[in-house]
Parts: structure tokens; C-alpha cells; sequence
């Protein structure tokens, strides 16, 4: 998996003025957490943030906080109601002896046999929650839809991927082909004759 290097800086836990005034400045503040580790609080260049939250890509993020380094993933962000500027963002410490929980995003390959009958394909799950060790863990993974028929789908139970277990719900539907009027209407049409 890719790695981006966010530069942060250390800040206290202050009011919500101090907190605003960095927020004019173009800096969101932070926090650090996981691994048994303690809290770490900093605050990030809105833009060099947008990096990271404005692609449908995951990244292992390396943190460089006033010349320490953090292995880390992003866990979560808050936006504010009307602007949608970033408010606050939450990253989870990770260890390289230990697997990592993150979504991946899907790549769906191939040309459904269920399309080429008139189907539509559906695409219901653009990322994949998975859990490997931090060397293990792809860019993307690839679900093959050659096979797929009319009406079938795939499930996140169906995929099965070398030393990656997927935390996706099994019954979680990834993607699907529907019939259409026109497959129906060719159906009935070859019924005929």
C-alpha cells in the first residue's frame, strides 16, 4: 500500500478561540491515538489534508510531527454543516507487528455475461474493509465480474484474497446485474420462437 507523509505540528489542548484562530490560519487540528500509545495533538495544513480525505484511495499515512515520525491510518473527520471545510480529523496509530483494519477500494474487472444480455451492472460497494499486515496490504483489490450473470450478484462473502481477511459484512452486496425492459423484452422475444 502507498504511503503519504503528512507534516504536522504539536499543539496543547486549548479553548475553542485558540482553536479557531488556527482554523482562520489554514490548520485543522488532530489527534493521534492507537497502539497503546498516548494522545497526540496536532494540527495539519488544511490543503496538505485535502491529500488525503479528497481521494477514493487509502494511504498508510507516515505523520511527521515536529520530528517524530507515527505510522498511522485515518480513521475519521469532521466537516463543518454549510462550508464542508474540514473541522477536525482523527487518525489510529498502527504497528507493523500487528494487522491493520482499513477500506480498501474495489476495482471491478472483466465484461459480465449479464450485461451482455441486456443486463445493467450494478455497483453497490465501492470499498472493501479488510484487515492485513501492513506489507500485505494492496492498493486495490479486483473483483472479477466475467461470470456474473442476469440477476446474480457478488457478495463480500464470495472474495477470497491471499493473506487478507475481509471484515466486510458476508451478506454485504458488492455489486449486481438487473434485468432491464430490453433483456426482458429479448427474453420473451427467443421464448416465442
Amino acid at each position: 500500500m502507498k504511503t503519504f507523509v503528512l507534516n504536522g505540528t504539536k499543539r496543547e489542548l486549548s479553548n475553542k478561540q485558540a482553536i479557531k484562530t488556527l482554523r482562520r490560519n489554514g490548520l485543522v487540528p488532530c489527534v493521534l491515538y492507537g497502539a497503546k500509545q498516548e494522545n497526540v495533538n496536532f494540527t495539519v495544513n488544511e490543503k496538505e489534508l485535502g491529500a488525503v480525505l479528497n481521494t477514493p484511495n487509502s494511504y498508510i499515512i507516515e505523520l511527521n510531527i515536529e520530528g517524530s515520525k507515527y505510522l498511522s491510518v485515518f480513521h475519521d473527520a469532521q466537516f463543518h454543516p454549510v462550508s464542508d471545510a474540514v473541522l477536525h480529523a482523527d487518525f489510529l496509530a498502527v504497528n507493523k507487528e500487528k494487522p491493520v483494519s482499513i477500506n480498501v477500494p474495489i476495482v471491478i474487472t472483466g465484461n459480465s455475461e449479464g450485461v451482455r444480455q441486456g443486463g445493467k451492472l450494478i455497483v453497490s460497494s465501492r470499498k472493501l474493509r479488510i484487515s492485513a499486515m501492513i506489507d500485505k496490504l494492496p492498493d486495490s483489490l479486483e473483483v472479477d465480474i466475467t461470470e456474473l450473470g442476469l440477476g446474480k450478484s457478488i457478495l463480500a462473502g464470495d472474495l477470497s484474497y491471499e493473506n487478507i481477511q475481509i471484515l466486510t459484512p458476508k451478506p454485504t452486496i458488492i455489486c449486481a446485474v438487473k434485468m432491464t425492459r430490453a433483456a426482458i423484452g429479448a427474453a420473451a422475444a427467443a421464448a416465442k420462437q
